[in-house]
């Protein structure tokens, strides 16, 4: 009996270890299709022929991509299984990021971007239910891991795909190359399919419209949406703000750059704190405040000293993991994760895509930085009214129970 036992716990350590591997890798993918095109975007607009309406589409993709497949994924989790649905992701983000870097057409190129998009939707939620799923007593530790890759491919991708196009010569093959790191990712969960979870397809699920009548998922989502939204905005508008401001091209791109690093750092730091309590409410204060420090310095402060305050709105972007761990500490089974997910995300990314648009618009109107810092600060201070919500120890199912009652 103890040799059965301890192969027993051998074969479930090393699906473990081949869902940690598995969860990493998939999340290095999920930026890619997004962070890729950023840098190269000139040289697409003229290697396509793309017009101005075209360019403005594909750096809109992410955000409707996002929202409307993030929507349908636990419907296709319940038809198809989790982990085969993630392989199946995966295959679609490859297949789309291969075919984009191939074509010469720009309605091509944006119909495969949109699937390999999809395909990182489905990611998106499918692994904050993997996570509830497989380690439920370890959600803030692969949370962690989660957030952490997550930050890396996207810095990754963002970083490389310029000094690929340099040294190949070639914008294709900049972008091609991301197509063999989603062959890789799906490498584990072609193993992992042998041991789908066992799903229950007549349960009754947490889906959108029966989460559109919860305060709780309505607090998630817009905590989650006023996070995306500075997120988008900093990473569009960032450069520009401090070129106004007297840096020079290279100097903006530095700092942006260091700005997307430290999302590394705080994408470990953040999980990591938060889930030693049940209680997420100071950490989301926390996070408010150097938000808040961070704008007001950008704002107000000497433009010599910007590079002190990106760094406080670097460590306020600790939101996002927070908003990230939240999916799984407000809920209690997987089910309910995957419809929090959906529900979140969907409607979050769909608040966060106004974002950058109404900076543009406000700027342009007013000729300065005054009134998209004033929005920017109301967006912090609907994301700390949210976060105070969403960060108390309560669950979804409970909320749900009492509606029902």
């Amino acid at each position: 009996m103890s040799v059965i036992a301890q192969e027993s716990r051998t074969r479930t350590g090393s699906l473990a270890w081949l869902l940690v591997l598995g969860i990493v890798l998939a999340a290095l993918n999920l930026r890619t299709a997004v962070t890729s095109v950023g840098p190269l975007l000139d040289q697409l607009a003229a290697g396509l022929g793309m017009s101005s309406v075209g360019t403005g589409l594909l750096t809109t993709l992410p955000v409707l991509a996002f929202a409307s497949v993030g929507a349908i994924t636990p419907t296709l989790a319940r038809r198809l299984g989790e982990h085969r649905l993630l392989l199946l992701a995966l295959v679609t983000l490859g297949v789309g990021l291969l075919v984009r870097s191939l074509v010469g057409s720009s309605t091509v190129f944006l119909l495969s971007s949109a699937l390999a998009l999809s395909g990182g939707a489905v990611g998106n939620v499918l692994i904050p239910t993997l996570i509830k799923r497989h380690f439920p007593k370890r959600t803030g530790i692969m949370t962690t891991v989660y957030t952490t890759a997550l930050a890396a491919g996207t810095m990754l991708a963002a970083a490389a795909t310029v000094p690929i196009e340099r040294a190949s010569g070639d914008w294709h093959i900049a972008l091609g190359v991301w197509a063999l790191l989603a062959v890789v990712a799906a490498i584990p969960w072609l193993a992992l399919v042998r041991n789908e979870p066992e799903r229950d397809t007549g349960q009754k699920d947490s889906g959108i419209r029966r989460l559109a009548g919860s305060r709780l998922a309505w607090m998630v989502a817009v905590y989650f949406g006023t996070q995306s939204m500075i997120a988008y905005i900093m990473f569009g508008w960032l450069a520009t703000i401090l070129t106004d401001s007297g840096f020079s091209t290279g100097q903006a791109g530095l700092v942006l750059g260091i700005f997307t690093a430290l999302n590394i750092p705080v994408s470990i730091v953040v999980p990591a704190v938060a889930s030693r309590f049940r209680d997420q409410r100071p950490m989301v204060v926390g996070l408010v405040t150097a938000y808040t420090i961070g704008f007001l310095g950008l704002w107000l402060a000497p433009a010599s000293t910007a590079l002190v305050w990106v760094v406080f709105v670097a460590i306020g972007m600790g939101s996002f993991p927070l908003a990230l761990m939240m999916l799984g500490l407000r809920t209690r089974t997987p089910e309910a994760t995957a419809g929090l997910s959906a529900f979140g995300q969907s409607a979050g990314y769909l608040i966060a895509g106004a974002g950058p648009l109404l900076v543009g618009l406000l700027h342009e109107a007013t000729g300065g930085w005054a009134v998209p810092y004033a929005m920017m600060l109301a967006v912090v201070a609907v994301q700390l009214l949210t976060g105070l919500y969403a960060g108390r120890n309560r669950f979804l199912e409970d909320e749900a129970g009492k509606m029902e009652a």
